[in-house]
Formats: C-alpha cells, sequence, structure tokens
C-alpha cells in the first residue's frame, strides 16, 4: 500500500498538517486563486514515482476503458438546435472523444486510488474550497475515473455540471491536449450569452492554460469557467484522473448517466 509520504510531496504540500504554519498558508493561497481565477493547479504534488506507477497501471486496464465520441453544445444539453434564436450559444457543435475507466475497474494498487481514499486530501480538498464537511463521492463507477485521450481525441468547450472538480494529471502528450478555460464567465445571475458565442467562434480573449506537467493536482470551478482539452497530437497517450465529491454523504450518479458515460449499470458488473 501507498503511504501518504510515498504519494505526495508534503515538504511543497503539508497535506498532513493543515494547521501548521505552512498548511494554512497552502489552504489561503489555494482559496486565493479559486476566488481570483476559478481555477488553481498545484505542480509536483504526485510524487515521481506515484506519476509512474499510476501510468502503468492505467495502460495496463486500458482494455477495460469504455469509448465514449459524440457532438454536443456547450451544456450538453439536448435542446434542438432549430428550435433557438440564431444567436444563441447552444446552436455551436463541439466534439469530445476519450476512453473512460471506470472505479471499479481502476487497479488496487494504483496510486491515484490509494490518494483519493486518503482523509488528508479530504480534508484538504474540503478546506480550500470552504466546503465542510466535504465528502467522497459513494459512486461505485464515478467516484474515481481515468482518462485517456488517444491521437484525435479532445474534449470540446463545456460547463460542469458539478461546482467544482478535482483532477490529477498523470502524462502529457507528445503534442496538444492542452487545457483551457476562461475564468467565471458566466455567473449565478448572467448567462453571458454573447461571451459565450464569442468563444466558440474563437472571438473571446483571455483563454487561459492550466499545468500540463505530470502530477498536477488541479482544483477547478468549472461550472462558471468553460474548459477543454485541444486535439491531442503524437503518440502518446494523454492521461489524468477525475477525483468526485459531494457535499452530502451517499453520493451516487443518475442512473441514465451510467449507460451514456460506461456503457453499463453498477449491476452489470
Amino acid at each position: 500500500m501507498w503511504t501518504l509520504p510515498e504519494l505526495v510531496d508534503l515538504e511543497r504540500y503539508p497535506l498532513d498538517d493543515l494547521d501548521g504554519p505552512a498548511g494554512r498558508q497552502l489552504v489561503e493561497n489555494v482559496r486565493g486563486m479559486l476566488r481570483d481565477l476559478g481555477a488553481c493547479d498545484l505542480p509536483g504534488f504526485l510524487r515521481p514515482e506515484a506519476v509512474t506507477a499510476a501510468v502503468e497501471g492505467a495502460l495496463a486496464v486500458r482494455d477495460d476503458a469504455y469509448r465514449t465520441e459524440q457532438t454536443h453544445d456547450i451544456e450538453f444539453s439536448d435542446h434542438d438546435a432549430g428550435s433557438l434564436a440564431p444567436d444563441d450559444p447552444l446552436r455551436v457543435r463541439v466534439r469530445s472523444a476519450k476512453d473512460g475507466i471506470a472505479y471499479d475497474r481502476v487497479p488496487g494498487d494504483s496510486p491515484v486510488r490509494a490518494l483519493f481514499e486518503s482523509n488528508e486530501l479530504l480534508g484538504f480538498v474540503g478546506r480550500t474550497l470552504e466546503l465542510e464537511p466535504l465528502h467522497r463521492s459513494d459512486d461505485p463507477l464515478g467516484a474515481l475515473n481515468l482518462m485517456l485521450y488517444a491521437p484525435g481525441d479532445e474534449l470540446g468547450w463545456h460547463f460542469d455540471n458539478a461546482d467544482f472538480v478535482v483532477t490529477l494529471m498523470l502524462q502529457a502528450p507528445e503534442a496538444g491536449g492542452t487545457f483551457e478555460y476562461v475564468p467565471m464567465l458566466r455567473s449565478e445571475g448572467d448567462r453571458n450569452d454573447d461571451g459565450v458565442l464569442a468563444l466558440l467562434e474563437d472571438r473571446l480573449p483571455g483563454v487561459r492554460t492550466m499545468s500540463g506537467e505530470p502530477g498536477t493536482l488541479a482544483l477547478f470551478r468549472g461550472h462558471w469557467s468553460p474548459h477543454r482539452v485541444t486535439p491531442v497530437e503524437g503518440d502518446r497517450v494523454r492521461v489524468n484522473a477525475v477525483l468526485s465529491y459531494a457535499r452530502e454523504p451517499g453520493h451516487r450518479l443518475q442512473p441514465e448517466t451510467y449507460r451514456i458515460f460506461y456503457g453499463r449499470t453498477p449491476e452489470d458488473g
């Protein structure tokens, strides 16, 4: 089993002492970035040895991945484009294509699984997002996923349904595969359709990128900040993990979500 010091660079990121001076400063720094930009990345969070083992484990179970490839609007809605106004951004379609490995297929000895199931990471995420207590998702398929992007794969511009997302970068491709986002393009009281349409038509300034360095932990408020992964180039697969948390205990995905993203239900095994 992986221990926390084997997983995380605790000198840079003291998850084991968040109440100490360095831990408090780390939490405040992350909170500040989330407030200002809606995103924060922490390079070198996962140790190189753990990164290597995580990638090897992901590629070993690649045959268990479920392939999704679709065109969609920025909200993943089912609106009929013909029924929308000519300037409605939901008329614009983008492409997403990737392979996903569900939680129950992630190797039991994976360092990513050990990190996700650690109480130290749970406490850190909850404190930085100012959501305490926070709970790990209980979903048997969706709680922790490994995402693999082969050459030509991408994730089109979209907003998340969840308030926040936590990801871990494991392997960068030879080229492309860049995570791009626009900080807080929408807000609770403003859908900003003009700005969203400008983004989809490549007319919007202020697009930012997040670190693609393996071992980077990222926290991201994707509900208000649109984001994408640009098409992967070269032969090396882009690999990252998505770690899911919830405000309430016992979180599970909706039944219809299983078929869309996993091609099966938990009962199917």
